[in-house]
């Protein structure tokens, strides 16, 4: 029993629940239809799936504009069947919630305090301002030697081609409440320039601090999720 407990596998998986990860907009969640929570929570409760068969511990933090939940990382029956009552939590509440990422994730790094396996499910949707506190916050979660995959949740069709039909659309920021009318077309090479140009830039400082960066498209299930586990896994044997 003490060889098992100092050898196997201490796995966290941080979910962020802010508004805009409850985009698209779905009138009912299923395996085929999902928000960016949605598939967040199925693709964690996979990894715990894993993770029990694997006789490793797994604890969970979800947080919006508060720190919503948070359990450390145990093994037991009971542990997983709670916290998999939290995951499906979100498939069935909505958050109008907007969140400052990083503090949490320092919040959080302050808690887990033995090496662990840290997996991050968040759309990365913030003000540029704070894209270099959430580096530092991520950086923080690095400390005593933890390995961190970061998932960077979105939808390819809308979020990164914004891929509309060229009438009138009305663009609500689903955190801010914001509005903007526009032709997407009119927008869609300029936009669709940013965009990639943000993805590289997150590539790349995840790459300076030795983060896993997984970019995940919601509509093309969950190998990428469940190949970044297998990858972060072997590195730590």
């Amino acid at each position: 029993k003490k060889y098992e407990e100092e050898t196997n596998l201490r796995c966290h998986i941080i979910i962020d629940n802010s508004a805009s990860m409850h985009y698209p907009v779905v009138k009912k969640q299923t395996i085929n239809s999902l928000n960016k929570v949605g598939f967040s929570a199925i693709a964690a409760a996979a990894l715990m799936e894993i993770l029990k068969r694997q006789r490793d511990a797994v604890g969970l933090s979800i947080y919006s504009d508060v720190y919503e939940y948070y359990a450390p990382e145990k093994g037991s029956d009971r542990h997983r069947k709670m916290l998999l009552h939290q995951l499906e939590q979100l498939l069935t509440t909505t958050s109008k919630n907007a969140t400052e990422t990083y503090k949490f994730l320092h919040e959080i790094a302050e808690k887990i305090h033995r090496r662990s396996l840290i997996f991050v499910f968040t759309d990365m949707f913030q003000p540029n301002k704070q894209n270099d506190s959430l580096f530092e916050a991520l950086k923080h979660l690095k400390y005593n030697k933890h390995e961190v995959v970061l998932f960077h949740t979105y939808d390819q069709k809308t979020e990164f081609d914004f891929n509309f039909d060229n009438s009138p659309k009305k663009f609500i920021d689903i955190e801010t409440g914001q509005e903007i009318n526009v032709f997407a077309e009119n927008v869609q090479e300029k936009y669709q320039e940013l965009v990639n140009e943000y993805f590289k830039n997150l590539k790349n400082k995840c790459l300076q601090y030795k983060i896993d960066y997984v970019p995940v498209d919601i509509n093309k299930g969950f190998n990428d999720v469940l190949t970044a586990y297998l990858i972060s896994r072997k590195k730590n044997i």
